[in-house]
């Protein structure tokens, strides 16, 4: 198929995808969005209702049973699921994350066996850089896997991780070699149930609470060598080019929540009556809205934009501005996100404030994405080194 061609098709088919998944996170993901904050619980239902439309992980490739969709498609179902649930939007966000490793990396059995499974629904990948002493600076992880024979033992603590303990399968990065510092570190495939594996408490957090973050504990952990993604000392090198893809997941999920609190706050000040005329009248806050949605559409455009970045990248073609764009993205979204919900709490005055409506929740739930998956302050170094390299 031609670019031309295939710009066509994705044209008619992202608007469509939207409608879709809208629809889905209007009826289905909406409604229990708030119990799932106000419970702590990972909504199981609304991932079953996800795999019923093969929305789960969307972004696997159709020779492993997946939907084969492009990064702008996955941008949009995460976008669309988090204007409704951020912590919903983890699912299929976290999904890609724990993925990508094995996507640009694993031999073709690896993928073959643990790609098919989750694109089928019937499990989860989460994963597992960060340690309680290894966050910003990843490469200074302690987690050890030791060569035995044909297997690897694996002893350390990962922290932060995503969907712990709800995922079957985690991708880990562990040091093989102590004295080659990032070129010594390795990725692996790790199941929930090999035996050593365990899991910490649920982190008290302060947004994103349906989705369980755990610290994942490694105790002697064997698995056999098969399982490492890619060539052993390889391993930070694909951590860092599956965040060049997953950055802008981050993004869109940034988006969502920013769209999310905009059209509950313009639907609100439409309604809201004060001085005998709805609140929608008065310049003050119409300015405040035409700000909202001018930082979202301007991050919106940049997010799509890393997102077709990203997407020549994961088919092979070169693309020297990923790292810059998909940080961007990733910032700025994220950035934007956290003034547009803090704007949208104002706008409904005492209300936002109250749990009765959902914009304290969004803005809760938007200040992890400007944390995970590199700090904003990391962000802006990455971008630096792009500019000045």
């Amino acid at each position: 198929m031609s670019l031309s061609e295939h710009l066509h098709d994705a044209a008619e088919e992202h608007p469509m995808l939207r409608e879709t998944v809208r629809a889905l996170a209007d009826e289905k993901i909406a409604p229990r969005a708030a119990a799932a904050d106000e419970n702590e619980e990972f909504p199981w239902e609304v991932y079953k209702d996800l795999v019923a439309a093969d929305l789960q992980a969307v972004h696997i490739p159709e020779a492993y049973g997946g939907a084969g969709a492009d990064a702008l498609a996955t941008v949009i179902v995460i976008e669309e699921v988090a204007r409704a649930c951020a912590s919903s939007s983890l699912i299929p966000a976290v999904n890609k994350l724990g993925t990508v490793p094995l996507l640009l990396s694993a031999s073709e059995e690896l993928k073959q066996r643990y790609l098919t499974p989750v694109a089928r629904g019937e499990a989860m990948f989460s994963y597992a850089l960060s340690e309680p002493e290894a966050g910003s600076d990843a490469a200074s992880m302690k987690t050890r896997a030791e060569r035995d024979g044909d297997h690897y033992v694996l002893n350390g603590t990962k922290m932060w991780i995503t969907n712990a303990g709800v995922s079957e399968y985690y991708t880990v990065m562990a040091v093989t070699d102590p004295a080659a510092g990032a070129r010594g570190i390795s990725a692996f495939v790790v199941e929930k149930d090999d035996e050593g594996v365990s899991f910490g408490p649920k982190e008290k957090k302060l947004g994103i609470k349906g989705s369980p973050t755990r610290q994942v504990i490694l105790e002697d952990v064997r698995i056999p060598a098969s399982r490492m993604v890619g060539e052993p000392g390889t391993g930070f090198k694909t951590a860092l080019a599956t965040l060049d893809h997953t950055r802008v997941t981050i993004a869109a999920q940034a988006l969502g929540i920013a769209q999310g609190a905009l059209d509950y706050a313009i639907g609100y000040v439409k309604e809201r009556k004060q001085f005998g005329k709805p609140i929608a009248d008065f310049q003050g806050l119409q300015f405040m809205l035409a700000d909202m949605a001018m930082k979202l559409e301007a991050a919106r455009q940049l997010t799509y934009a890393a997102a077709a970045k990203s997407e020549l990248a994961m088919n092979g073609t070169p693309v020297k501005d990923l790292t810059f764009f998909s940080s961007a993205a990733k910032c700025a979204a994220s950035d934007a996100a956290m003034e547009i919900t803090v704007d949208a709490v104002q706008l409904l005055g005492g209300y936002g404030y109250t749990r009765e409506f959902p914009v304290e929740r969004m803005m809760r739930d938007a200040k992890i994405t400007q944390i995970y998956e590199g700090t904003n302050q990391i962000q802006r170094m990455v971008m630096a080194r792009q500019l000045l390299k």
